[in-house]
């Protein structure tokens, strides 16, 4: 009697997904949108551009976040926050940043510069005072760009195949949009510091590649942002001029860090990152 054997189905091959970490300051840190996750010193929430690049399929569910509130690039940091150097040490050393991660994402810069001083400057004094703080605050720029050359070159050594994406900040006011905090003059010269620093984050990334081939690229939100500032009518900044001091205030909302999300997800193929 012929023996009948079944076929045994084939084991699926298992779906490649993205490996991803994050550091960095309040805006990867999630600050802005959804609950608060983590106590002080290093605060994030559940609602961050990060959270959502997670809940993508691409994504693997998995997701080291060491990104913190206040977080800036250097290892002196203020207030017991790790900084983004700081982050990235712990990471490599718990191997959550390794030779398997495929994207690391951040943002970093705004908290050196101190950004809070020329939004409150420029509140309350003339349009030459505001000039004059924003001015004092981009000589700081050289030491920025060198700080973060220095972490996106870490991160690359702690991690040699991952894609770096780096994404620079919004403009936070709409002069046309008329007076929030600022006159639009004020308004015009705080959103000139903010492209400042974005050209200098650019630089940062052009110099890392150069130097340390640390496959890193810059992200421009700024589009994204287009017509959804603080004082525009659908804005997807946080902004309560009834508490000008809340922790939420001049960072993305939910919307905003889905624009953040979707601008990193239109640089950079996930796909491609999957695969290797």
């Amino acid at each position: 009697m012929a023996l009948g054997f079944a076929a045994i189905p084939a084991e699926a091959a298992p779906v490649p997904d993205v490996d991803l970490v994050a550091v960095g300051d309040s805006y990867t840190a999630g600050v802005g949108a959804g609950s608060y996750i983590t106590p002080p010193p290093c605060v994030k929430t559940d609602g961050g551009y990060v959270n959502i690049l997670t809940a993508l399929a691409i994504v693997d569910d998995v997701v080291s976040n060491g990104a913190c509130g206040g977080a800036i690039i250097p290892d002196d940091g203020p207030g017991g926050i790790p900084s983004v150097m700081e982050q990235i040490a712990a990471l490599d050393a718990s191997e959550g940043l390794s030779g398997r991660t495929e994207l690391v994402t951040l943002t970093a810069g705004a908290n050196d510069l101190d950004f809070t001083t020329p939004l409150a400057v420029c509140a309350v004094s003339t349009i030459d005072v505001c000039l004059q703080t924003i001015q004092a605050g981009q000589t700081r720029f050289p030491v920025i760009q060198a700080d973060l050359v220095e972490a996106l070159t870490a991160i690359h050594q702690a991690a040699p195949r991952t894609k770096i994406v780096v994404s620079g900040y919004p403009l936070l006011f709409d002069p046309a949009g008329g007076p929030t905090l600022l006159t639009p003059d004020a308004q015009r010269l705080v959103n000139a510091g903010t492209m400042a620093l974005n050209y200098t984050i650019t630089q940062a990334v052009a110099t890392a590649n150069a130097a340390a081939k640390a496959n890193a690229v810059y992200v421009d939100v700024t589009e994204e942002f287009a017509g959804h500032a603080i004082n525009s009518a659908v804005p997807w900044i946080n902004f309560n001029p009834a508490d000008p001091f809340a922790l939420q205030n001049f960072h993305p909302n939910a919307e905003g860090h889905q624009a953040y999300a979707d601008a990193l997800t239109a640089a950079v193929n996930l796909q491609a990152l999957a695969r290797r």
